[in-house]
Protein backbone atom coordinates (compact mmCIF):
# COMPACT_ATOMS: atom_id res chain seq x y z
CA UNK A 1 0.00 0.00 0.00
CA UNK A 2 2.84 2.43 0.85
CA UNK A 3 4.50 1.71 -2.53
CA UNK A 4 1.29 2.54 -4.37
CA UNK A 5 0.98 5.82 -2.49
CA UNK A 6 4.55 6.63 -3.56
CA UNK A 7 3.53 5.89 -7.17
CA UNK A 8 0.74 8.45 -6.90
CA UNK A 9 3.04 11.12 -5.43
CA UNK A 10 5.71 10.60 -8.11
CA UNK A 11 3.03 10.69 -10.80
CA UNK A 12 1.95 14.17 -9.70
CA UNK A 13 5.50 15.50 -10.16
CA UNK A 14 5.81 13.92 -13.61
CA UNK A 15 2.42 15.25 -14.70
CA UNK A 16 3.24 18.78 -13.55
CA UNK A 17 6.65 19.06 -15.23
CA UNK A 18 5.68 17.13 -18.35
CA UNK A 19 2.59 19.24 -19.00
CA UNK A 20 4.67 22.41 -18.57
CA UNK A 21 7.11 21.31 -21.29
CA UNK A 22 4.34 19.97 -23.51
CA UNK A 23 2.29 23.16 -23.59
CA UNK A 24 5.28 25.47 -23.99
CA UNK A 25 6.71 23.57 -26.95
CA UNK A 26 3.31 22.88 -28.58
CA UNK A 27 2.75 26.64 -28.85
CA UNK A 28 6.15 27.10 -30.49
CA UNK A 29 5.64 24.20 -32.90
CA UNK A 30 2.27 25.62 -33.95
CA UNK A 31 4.06 28.85 -34.88
CA UNK A 32 6.83 26.98 -36.71
CA UNK A 33 4.29 24.99 -38.75
CA UNK A 34 2.00 27.94 -39.44
CA UNK A 35 -1.12 26.29 -38.00
CA UNK A 36 -3.39 27.36 -35.17
CA UNK A 37 -2.87 26.25 -31.60
CA UNK A 38 -6.30 24.60 -31.81
CA UNK A 39 -5.10 22.27 -34.60
CA UNK A 40 -1.96 21.38 -32.62
CA UNK A 41 -4.13 20.72 -29.57
CA UNK A 42 -6.50 18.52 -31.59
CA UNK A 43 -3.72 16.45 -33.15
CA UNK A 44 -0.20 16.28 -31.67
CA UNK A 45 -1.15 17.13 -28.07
CA UNK A 46 -4.39 15.13 -28.07
CA UNK A 47 -2.80 12.00 -29.54
CA UNK A 48 0.12 12.19 -27.14
CA UNK A 49 -2.00 12.62 -24.00
CA UNK A 50 -4.25 9.75 -25.18
CA UNK A 51 -1.32 7.33 -25.19
CA UNK A 52 -2.32 5.80 -21.81
CA UNK A 53 -5.87 5.09 -23.07
CA UNK A 54 -4.35 3.53 -26.17
CA UNK A 55 -2.01 1.30 -24.19
CA UNK A 56 -4.67 0.17 -21.72
CA UNK A 57 -7.49 -0.45 -24.21
CA UNK A 58 -5.35 -2.18 -26.84
CA UNK A 59 -3.68 -4.35 -24.22
CA UNK A 60 -7.05 -5.25 -22.70
CA UNK A 61 -8.50 -6.10 -26.13
CA UNK A 62 -5.58 -8.37 -27.01
CA UNK A 63 -5.88 -10.16 -23.67
CA UNK A 64 -9.62 -10.69 -24.08
CA UNK A 65 -10.69 -8.15 -21.45
CA UNK A 66 -13.28 -6.39 -23.62
CA UNK A 67 -15.01 -4.71 -20.67
CA UNK A 68 -11.80 -2.97 -19.60
CA UNK A 69 -11.00 -2.01 -23.21
CA UNK A 70 -14.36 -0.35 -23.91
CA UNK A 71 -15.12 1.00 -20.43
CA UNK A 72 -11.73 2.74 -20.32
CA UNK A 73 -12.56 4.70 -23.48
CA UNK A 74 -16.11 5.57 -22.43
CA UNK A 75 -15.02 6.46 -18.91
CA UNK A 76 -12.10 8.57 -20.15
CA UNK A 77 -14.39 10.66 -22.34
CA UNK A 78 -16.82 11.19 -19.46
CA UNK A 79 -13.87 12.18 -17.30
CA UNK A 80 -12.38 14.47 -19.98
CA UNK A 81 -15.59 16.44 -20.55
CA UNK A 82 -17.03 16.28 -17.04
CA UNK A 83 -14.29 16.46 -14.47
CA UNK A 84 -11.39 17.85 -16.55
CA UNK A 85 -13.12 20.34 -18.85
CA UNK A 86 -15.39 21.43 -16.03
CA UNK A 87 -12.53 21.54 -13.54
CA UNK A 88 -10.33 23.66 -15.83
CA UNK A 89 -13.25 26.05 -16.41
CA UNK A 90 -13.63 26.41 -12.64
CA UNK A 91 -10.07 27.66 -12.58
CA UNK A 92 -10.53 29.98 -15.58
CA UNK A 93 -13.26 30.37 -18.21
CA UNK A 94 -12.32 28.61 -21.49
CA UNK A 95 -12.99 30.50 -24.71
CA UNK A 96 -14.00 28.68 -27.91
CA UNK A 97 -14.43 29.54 -31.60
CA UNK A 98 -16.73 28.31 -34.35
CA UNK A 99 -14.27 25.66 -35.56
CA UNK A 100 -14.07 24.04 -32.13
CA UNK A 101 -17.85 23.95 -31.69
CA UNK A 102 -19.17 23.18 -35.16
CA UNK A 103 -16.31 21.31 -36.84
CA UNK A 104 -14.60 19.41 -34.03
CA UNK A 105 -17.52 19.31 -31.64
CA UNK A 106 -19.75 18.17 -34.48
CA UNK A 107 -17.38 15.29 -35.24
CA UNK A 108 -17.30 14.28 -31.56
CA UNK A 109 -21.10 14.39 -31.33
CA UNK A 110 -21.57 12.34 -34.51
CA UNK A 111 -19.05 9.70 -33.45
CA UNK A 112 -20.60 9.47 -29.97
CA UNK A 113 -24.04 8.87 -31.49
CA UNK A 114 -22.49 6.26 -33.77
CA UNK A 115 -20.95 4.45 -30.82
CA UNK A 116 -24.32 4.35 -29.04
CA UNK A 117 -25.71 2.56 -32.11
CA UNK A 118 -22.71 0.23 -32.39
CA UNK A 119 -22.80 -0.78 -28.71
CA UNK A 120 -26.57 -1.39 -28.68
CA UNK A 121 -26.11 -5.11 -29.42
CA UNK A 122 -23.38 -5.30 -26.72
CA UNK A 123 -20.67 -5.99 -29.29
CA UNK A 124 -18.19 -3.75 -31.08
CA UNK A 125 -17.36 -5.60 -34.30
CA UNK A 126 -14.29 -5.50 -36.54
CA UNK A 127 -16.30 -3.74 -39.29
CA UNK A 128 -17.39 -1.06 -36.81
CA UNK A 129 -13.77 -0.62 -35.76
CA UNK A 130 -12.77 -0.10 -39.39
CA UNK A 131 -15.48 2.55 -39.83
CA UNK A 132 -14.22 4.42 -36.76
CA UNK A 133 -10.55 4.30 -37.70
CA UNK A 134 -11.18 5.27 -41.34
CA UNK A 135 -13.16 8.27 -40.10
CA UNK A 136 -10.23 9.33 -37.91
CA UNK A 137 -7.86 9.29 -40.90
CA UNK A 138 -10.22 11.45 -42.97
CA UNK A 139 -10.77 13.90 -40.11
CA UNK A 140 -7.05 14.36 -39.42
CA UNK A 141 -6.12 14.78 -43.07
CA UNK A 142 -8.70 17.56 -43.21
CA UNK A 143 -7.35 19.16 -40.01
CA UNK A 144 -3.75 19.16 -41.17
CA UNK A 145 -4.79 20.87 -44.39
CA UNK A 146 -6.34 23.74 -42.43
CA UNK A 147 -3.91 26.62 -42.11
CA UNK A 148 -6.29 29.36 -40.96
CA UNK A 149 -6.52 31.05 -37.59
CA UNK A 150 -2.78 31.12 -36.86
CA UNK A 151 -2.31 32.70 -33.43
CA UNK A 152 1.42 33.50 -33.71
CA UNK A 153 2.43 35.33 -36.86
CA UNK A 154 6.24 35.28 -36.50
CA UNK A 155 8.50 32.26 -36.35
CA UNK A 156 9.97 31.66 -32.87
CA UNK A 157 13.70 31.84 -32.22
CA UNK A 158 15.74 28.71 -31.61
CA UNK A 159 15.45 25.27 -33.20
CA UNK A 160 12.28 23.41 -34.14
CA UNK A 161 14.22 20.17 -33.66
CA UNK A 162 14.86 21.07 -30.01
CA UNK A 163 11.19 22.04 -29.61
CA UNK A 164 10.13 18.59 -30.84
CA UNK A 165 12.60 16.87 -28.50
CA UNK A 166 11.30 18.77 -25.46
CA UNK A 167 7.69 18.17 -26.51
CA UNK A 168 8.34 14.43 -26.79
CA UNK A 169 10.05 14.47 -23.38
CA UNK A 170 7.00 16.25 -21.98
CA UNK A 171 4.72 13.60 -23.48
CA UNK A 172 6.86 10.84 -21.95
CA UNK A 173 6.58 12.50 -18.54
CA UNK A 174 2.78 12.97 -18.65
CA UNK A 175 2.20 9.45 -19.98
CA UNK A 176 4.49 7.94 -17.31
CA UNK A 177 2.75 10.03 -14.68
CA UNK A 178 -0.65 8.82 -15.88
CA UNK A 179 0.48 5.20 -15.79
CA UNK A 180 1.86 5.48 -12.24
CA UNK A 181 -1.31 7.21 -11.07
CA UNK A 182 -3.48 4.50 -12.65
CA UNK A 183 -1.40 1.64 -11.21
CA UNK A 184 -1.48 3.10 -7.72
CA UNK A 185 -5.19 3.91 -7.72
CA UNK A 186 -6.29 0.59 -9.27
CA UNK A 187 -4.20 -1.46 -6.84
CA UNK A 188 -5.81 0.28 -3.90
CA UNK A 189 -9.31 -0.16 -5.43
CA UNK A 190 -8.77 -3.87 -6.07
CA UNK A 191 -7.87 -4.39 -2.41
CA UNK A 192 -11.22 -2.83 -1.54
CA UNK A 193 -13.01 -5.25 -3.92
CA UNK A 194 -14.42 -3.11 -6.77
CA UNK A 195 -15.56 -4.84 -10.02
CA UNK A 196 -13.64 -4.70 -13.35
CA UNK A 197 -16.28 -2.61 -15.18
CA UNK A 198 -16.45 -0.03 -12.38
CA UNK A 199 -12.65 0.10 -12.09
CA UNK A 200 -12.37 0.54 -15.87
CA UNK A 201 -14.97 3.27 -16.24
CA UNK A 202 -13.84 5.22 -13.17
CA UNK A 203 -10.34 4.68 -11.77
CA UNK A 204 -8.56 3.42 -14.88
CA UNK A 205 -10.34 6.06 -16.96
CA UNK A 206 -9.37 8.75 -14.46
CA UNK A 207 -5.77 7.59 -14.36
CA UNK A 208 -5.37 7.42 -18.14
CA UNK A 209 -6.98 10.88 -18.40
CA UNK A 210 -4.48 12.44 -15.99
CA UNK A 211 -2.23 13.67 -18.87
CA UNK A 212 -5.20 15.50 -20.44
CA UNK A 213 -5.99 17.14 -17.11
CA UNK A 214 -2.44 18.31 -16.43
CA UNK A 215 -1.93 19.55 -20.00
CA UNK A 216 -5.27 21.37 -20.32
CA UNK A 217 -4.92 23.00 -16.90
CA UNK A 218 -1.40 24.22 -17.73
CA UNK A 219 -2.54 25.50 -21.14
CA UNK A 220 -5.47 27.38 -19.59
CA UNK A 221 -3.19 28.86 -16.93
CA UNK A 222 -0.94 30.21 -19.68
CA UNK A 223 -3.88 31.54 -21.70
CA UNK A 224 -3.60 29.05 -24.57
CA UNK A 225 -7.29 28.17 -24.83
CA UNK A 226 -6.91 26.52 -28.24
CA UNK A 227 -4.56 23.91 -26.81
CA UNK A 228 -6.57 23.53 -23.59
CA UNK A 229 -9.95 22.88 -25.25
CA UNK A 230 -8.49 21.26 -28.37
CA UNK A 231 -6.57 18.72 -26.28
CA UNK A 232 -9.77 17.52 -24.56
CA UNK A 233 -12.03 17.47 -27.63
CA UNK A 234 -9.26 15.90 -29.72
CA UNK A 235 -8.51 13.27 -27.07
CA UNK A 236 -12.18 12.28 -26.92
CA UNK A 237 -12.30 11.95 -30.71
CA UNK A 238 -9.08 9.93 -30.78
CA UNK A 239 -10.29 7.68 -27.95
CA UNK A 240 -13.44 6.74 -29.88
CA UNK A 241 -12.14 6.59 -33.43
CA UNK A 242 -8.50 5.66 -32.87
CA UNK A 243 -8.22 3.70 -29.63
CA UNK A 244 -11.58 1.92 -29.81
CA UNK A 245 -11.36 1.64 -33.59
CA UNK A 246 -8.01 -0.17 -33.50
CA UNK A 247 -9.12 -2.32 -30.54
CA UNK A 248 -12.18 -3.44 -32.51
CA UNK A 249 -10.10 -4.17 -35.60
CA UNK A 250 -7.73 -6.34 -33.59
CA UNK A 251 -10.52 -8.29 -31.90
CA UNK A 252 -14.35 -7.97 -31.83
CA UNK A 253 -15.34 -6.78 -28.36
CA UNK A 254 -18.29 -8.22 -26.42
CA UNK A 255 -19.24 -5.99 -23.51
CA UNK A 256 -21.47 -6.08 -20.43
CA UNK A 257 -25.00 -4.67 -20.43
CA UNK A 258 -23.74 -1.67 -18.42
CA UNK A 259 -22.06 -0.45 -21.61
CA UNK A 260 -25.39 0.77 -23.02
CA UNK A 261 -26.07 3.05 -20.07
CA UNK A 262 -22.49 4.27 -19.84
CA UNK A 263 -22.39 5.15 -23.55
CA UNK A 264 -25.63 7.12 -23.29
CA UNK A 265 -24.25 9.00 -20.29
CA UNK A 266 -21.10 9.78 -22.28
CA UNK A 267 -23.27 11.16 -25.09
CA UNK A 268 -25.18 13.33 -22.62
CA UNK A 269 -21.94 14.88 -21.35
CA UNK A 270 -20.84 15.59 -24.94
CA UNK A 271 -24.14 17.37 -25.69
CA UNK A 272 -24.01 19.32 -22.42
CA UNK A 273 -20.41 20.49 -22.90
CA UNK A 274 -21.01 21.62 -26.50
CA UNK A 275 -24.18 23.45 -25.46
CA UNK A 276 -22.29 25.29 -22.71
CA UNK A 277 -19.47 26.21 -25.10
CA UNK A 278 -21.98 27.67 -27.57
CA UNK A 279 -23.57 29.97 -24.97
CA UNK A 280 -21.36 33.04 -25.17
CA UNK A 281 -18.64 31.13 -27.07
CA UNK A 282 -16.98 30.16 -23.82
CA UNK A 283 -17.28 27.75 -20.92
CA UNK A 284 -17.86 29.82 -17.79
CA UNK A 285 -17.01 28.91 -14.21
CA UNK A 286 -20.67 28.21 -13.44
CA UNK A 287 -20.99 25.94 -16.46
CA UNK A 288 -17.76 24.22 -15.47
CA UNK A 289 -19.23 23.54 -12.05
CA UNK A 290 -22.31 21.97 -13.66
CA UNK A 291 -20.09 19.70 -15.79
CA UNK A 292 -18.17 18.58 -12.71
CA UNK A 293 -21.46 17.86 -10.91
CA UNK A 294 -22.64 15.89 -13.96
CA UNK A 295 -19.44 13.83 -13.83
CA UNK A 296 -19.90 13.18 -10.12
CA UNK A 297 -23.53 12.14 -10.69
CA UNK A 298 -22.53 9.70 -13.45
CA UNK A 299 -19.79 8.15 -11.32
CA UNK A 300 -22.20 7.82 -8.39
CA UNK A 301 -24.73 6.09 -10.64
CA UNK A 302 -22.12 3.69 -12.03
CA UNK A 303 -20.73 2.89 -8.60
Amino acid sequence: MILHIVYILVSLVLLWKGSDWLVERAVRIAAWMGVSQLVIGLTVVAFGTSAPEFAVSIGAALSGQANISVSNVIGSNIYNLGFILGGVALFQAIHADRNLIYRDGGVLLAVSVLLVAFIYDLEFSRAEGIVMFAGLIVYNVYLIRQRTGVEVETKPSGSIFLDWLVLIAGLVFVVAGGILLRVGAVAIAQRIGISNWVIGVTLIAGGTSAPEFATSLMASYRGHHGISAGNLIGSCIFNLMGVLGIAGILRPLKVAAEAQHSTLMMLSVVVLSLFFFRTGWKLSRAEGALLVLAGIAIWAYIL
